[in-house]
């Protein structure tokens, strides 16, 4: 797994009727992009977090310039 800080952390529902956790990715404590991350999740509070195989990365969509 590869994060850069910005990046969207998503953590899938295990089971059925659990939602989805969304988190932005504050600080990389790993090398080279590598997990542990700092994340800022949806209610405000920062935690770190290593994610585990119900994860991904999501990187925010690229600005447009006009």
């Amino acid at each position: 797994m590869h994060a850069d800080v910005g990046d969207r952390l998503h953590v899938h529902g295990r089971n059925v009727g659990t939602p989805d956790q969304f988190s932005e990715i504050i600080e990389i404590r790993g090398e080279d992009g590598a997990p542990p991350y700092v994340v800022r999740h949806e209610d405000g509070t920062e935690g770190l977090v290593f994610p585990g195989p119900d994860a991904t990365v999501e990187r925010p969509p690229a600005h447009e310039t006009t």
